[in-house]
């Protein structure tokens, strides 16, 4: 290093930047596989796509909306469960976990766009204090060492994912929930009553999002001042960034929960098939994990499918807003 460069590296926002925003490219991965998780449970729990049309999202045209729309339409794409129950279907329309996936995860895809560009700023940005401008001559102190537009950003992208946490919470109860399930056994257990199959899984999955939602407190509205009163501000971005980290953590092992909740129900919607992109994941999972035919422990299940969520194995590419 040279003069003053080892000082620029620990004075500026370098380390919050790149621990916030390595949990940002999983967080975004994420948001497209929601949508994966959440169009096998539909498919599960034979609900309808008719929520998806592309007519409703244009009359509400938020990009990250329009963009979650049609990839559920695409994964959905050729269903024989729909077929199944096309005509006199008693239902009018789904559960909000359900029917609104669109708007949220569409907001969700937007604020995580937003926390993006903010982060593209950064990166072309000089946060070091202070600055020299060798042209001038001059030597500037100022305060682009403040990390708190990537604080709030970071702390904005926890809150939406720990939203999309609890959408999907809420479709692998639908799941397991003989009232709710359409028809799927009881915890999706082979012997309901004698066994507990995904019963288990479920209370992990909330213990999941409660952790989530207590780690989504902004970490960016606390202070506390150092250096004699100097320091009266700063941005706990740091802090900001871990907890993403943890949160996207947390959420990989809950879309792997999902991901087998809804692979177990379509096991008890065949011989029908599911639509070809729901098929395609449905297929991964069994890559990792065998359905059930007894209890055993699915911590090993959940632990392969939610290490393959974290390499990109279930993120199809599609998805993105346009």
């Amino acid at each position: 290093l040279e003069a003053k460069e080892g000082l620029a590296l620990l004075n500026g926002t370098q380390a919050m930047h790149a621990v916030g925003g390595l949990a940002l490219l999983r967080a975004k991965r994420l948001s497209r596989v929601a949508d994966v998780s959440g169009a096998m449970s539909l498919e599960a729990l034979k609900g309808t796509p008719a929520a998806f049309d592309a007519r409703l999202q244009d009359a509400r045209p938020h990009p990250g909306q329009r963009a979650a729309a049609k990839h559920l339409l695409t994964l959905l794409q050729g269903s024989e469960i729909r077929q199944s129950h096309l005509k006199d279907d008693p239902r009018v329309q789904d559960a909000y976990s359900l029917r609104c996936m669109p708007q949220v995860h569409g907001a969700v895809r937007g604020a995580l766009s937003h926390c993006e560009d903010v982060l593209l700023v950064e990166s072309a940005s000089a946060t070091d204090n202070p600055l020299v401008f060798s042209e001038a001559g001059d030597v500037v102190s100022g305060g682009n060492f403040h990390g708190a537009p990537l604080a709030l950003a970071f702390d904005y992208a926890a809150i939406a994912i720990v939203d999309l946490m609890s959408m999907s919470e809420r479709r692998i109860d639908r799941l397991v929930n003989p009232d709710k399930n359409e028809g799927l056994p009881a915890f999706l257990a082979q012997r309901p009553g004698l066994e507990s199959g995904f019963m288990t899984a479920h209370v992990v999955a909330a213990s999941l999002v409660n952790e989530a939602r207590v780690l989504a407190h902004p970490a960016s509205v606390d202070n506390i001042t150092t250096s004699g009163g100097k320091e009266d501000h700063v941005s706990m971005g740091m802090t900001s960034a871990l907890k993403l980290r943890s949160i996207i953590d947390l959420a990989e092992n809950l879309f792997a929960i999902e991901l087998l909740a809804a692979a177990e129900g379509l096991e008890h919607r065949r011989p029908l098939k599911s639509g070809a992109g729901v098929e395609a994941a449905f297929s991964r999972v069994r890559k990792f994990a065998q359905p059930l035919t007894r209890d055993r422990s699915l911590a090993n299940d959940i632990a392969r499918v939610a290490e393959a969520v974290r390499r990109g194995d279930f993120d199809d590419g599609e998805g993105e807003e346009s």
